[in-house]
């Protein structure tokens, strides 16, 4: 059976096939892709090679961005989790935590409630000791989101041409802001 974490408002699960044309709204959006490097998508196999990709990740790394259902409505709104990153910002390997919603989601909290729970997903379910991300200098929302569930601006670095800040969270420092 697939994994899944349930959060008051919304389901995480791994993605699907079926998940192509909610994931083909929101790449197809270019101000979904505005700080991410990306051209909007123009065409839904994109989205079906994205979909096909990710799920080879569950097999060979046990983890993977999974897909995002706002429980009122059952809607497909985006992808969250955890990923093994590899060779960025002088690290060989590490498990980054990232979030892609689509436009007409923004703004509800839904990206902070789902990078809590797989804060939670990673310290505690997966025994990792660090989880990192990263953003482009410019892009405030999501910094806001991980400042507001723990993690701290270490690193400023460029990440192909653009100047990019780096996040970390160690599971130490998790357990300690649990507790407040």
């Amino acid at each position: 059976p697939a994994k899944s974490i349930e959060t008051n408002r919304l389901i995480l699960r791994e993605l699907e096939p079926s998940d192509d044309q909610g994931m083909f709204a929101m790449d197809s959006n270019p101000k979904v892709h505005q700080f991410i490097g990306n051209e909007p998508y123009t065409d839904i196999q994109q989205s079906r090679d994205d979909i096909e990709h990710l799920r080879k990740q569950y097999k060979l790394n046990g983890i993977g961005r999974w897909a995002v259902i706002e429980k009122a409505s059952g809607a497909f709104i985006g992808w969250a989790g955890l990923k093994i990153e590899k060779n960025m910002n002088g690290r060989r390997e590490f498990y980054d935590i990232g979030y892609r919603l689509r436009e007409e989601f923004w703004g509800k909290g839904y990206g902070t409630e789902a990078t809590r729970a797989f804060l939670q997903y990673g310290f505690h379910e997966l025994k990792v000791e660090r989880i990192n991300a990263f953003t482009e200098r410019d892009n405030k929302a999501s910094q806001h989101i991980l400042e507001k569930c723990g993690l701290c601006h270490t690193e400023d670095f460029d990440h192909e041409g653009k100047p990019t800040f780096w996040f970390e969270i160690s599971r130490s420092q998790y357990e300690k802001q649990q507790v407040k």
